[in-house]
């Protein structure tokens, strides 16, 4: 196959085969206005040359070179609908608050959560749980729930976090039915952390508690 050591060594040690997409980081570019016209150019006569398309888009306004363009359509940007998503953006707009995406984000989203039965429910379940993070007095019982729901589907990771879950379940319950939290504690924890890393080496605890007294 003429493929180097490393090459093979990298395939094998991969777990899953998703991990080895990646998405290709595009600039913008002075060809992306003309893109429609470009496909639709393109799927009507495949061998049109590169020439056509450009003195074309220079008439609808292009300003850049033809060596743009010639890149632009060799990489296929011209034809691809969209870059290939990754786990990870996919993963951020699923925890996204739905009213806080973009359309287009939304449409993808949408497209991509009804591809299988699985990231349906996984969508369906996320949601829910993201309900859950505004308190209220029932939110505990419907916690219950909602572990209820997880542990019936296949859904392995789920199954985690909720197991995790149970241990802490007081706690959790509270911070879903109290009005209450610990937010000002912790960001007086993070901060003196923060003090006592600057002047680590360099001054003792009675400098760390007058800066903490004077901020």
């Amino acid at each position: 196959m003429g493929l180097a050591l490393n090459t093979v060594k990298h395939y094998a040690r991969t777990r899953e085969p998703e991990l080895l997409r990646r998405a290709p980081r595009y600039r913008p570019t002075l060809v992306d206005s003309y893109r429609d016209h470009l496909r639709a150019r393109r799927a009507a006569d495949p061998a049109v040359p590169v020439m056509q398309l450009f003195g074309k888009i220079q008439e609808l306004g292009y300003t850049g070179s033809l060596n743009l363009l010639y890149r632009y359509i060799t990489q296929g940007r011209a034809e691809g609908d969209r870059p290939i998503t990754t786990p990870r953006r996919l993963a951020r707009l699923l925890l996204t608050r739905p009213d806080n995406l973009r359309d287009r984000d939304a449409n993808l989203l949408a497209e991509h959560t009804a591809a299988c039965p699985e990231m349906t429910e996984l969508t369906r379940l996320v949601r829910r749980f993201a309900e859950l993070l505004t308190p209220a007095a029932s939110n505990d019982a419907k916690l219950t729930q909602w572990m209820a729901a997880v542990r019936a589907v296949g859904l392995p990771h789920l199954h985690a976090f909720a197991n995790g879950l149970e241990p802490d379940r007081a706690a959790v319950d509270a911070g879903l039915t109290l009005p209450h939290h610990s937010g000002r504690t912790e960001g007086v924890n993070t901060r003196t952390k923060r003090i006592t890393r600057q002047i680590h080496g360099r001054a003792g605890f009675a400098l760390l508690r007058h800066r903490i007294l004077l901020q």
